[in-house]
């Protein structure tokens, strides 16, 4: 027959056993934990490419109706190319760099990139929130 101090001692887990499950644990969240970060900042960049896609697409249209370049980025939302100036997922505002024509007699907003990108300081982009 079994005592009232065993039965007693049987329902519970022990020390060793609960560090065992928290090892495991804590070996699985290693693995998984940095993929996990990595597809965060992979759909960031996704996010980036597709607002550049669709910042550059307005700008062509708008050239496109009107014969000229918009002057700021703020002229393709009042004219509604776009309903407002998308932000950037990666740094989280809303400043893009500005890339002037390479035909001097075409002013304005021809190209635009993300402020935070090497394209923006190697070339003669004014960095700004293109307004």
């Amino acid at each position: 027959m079994i005592s009232a101090h065993t039965r007693q001692r049987c329902a519970g887990f022990t020390l060793i056993e609960l560090i065992v499950v928290m090892a495991i644990i804590g070996l699985l969240l290693s693995i998984a934990l940095p993929r996990y970060m990595h597809s965060i900042d992979r759909g960031k960049e996704q996010v980036r490419a597709q607002n550049l896609a669709v910042m550059r697409d307005a700008i062509d249209k708008y050239y496109g109706d009107n014969g000229v370049y918009p002057e700021t980025l703020d002229v393709l939302v009042t004219r509604r190319y776009l309903r407002s100036i998308p932000l950037d997922p990666v740094n989280g505002d809303d400043k893009w760099a500005v890339v002037a024509s390479p035909d001097e007699t075409k002013p304005g907003v021809y190209d635009i990139v993300p402020a935070s990108s090497p394209q923006a300081s190697a070339s003669d982009a004014a960095v700004g929130d293109g307004r």
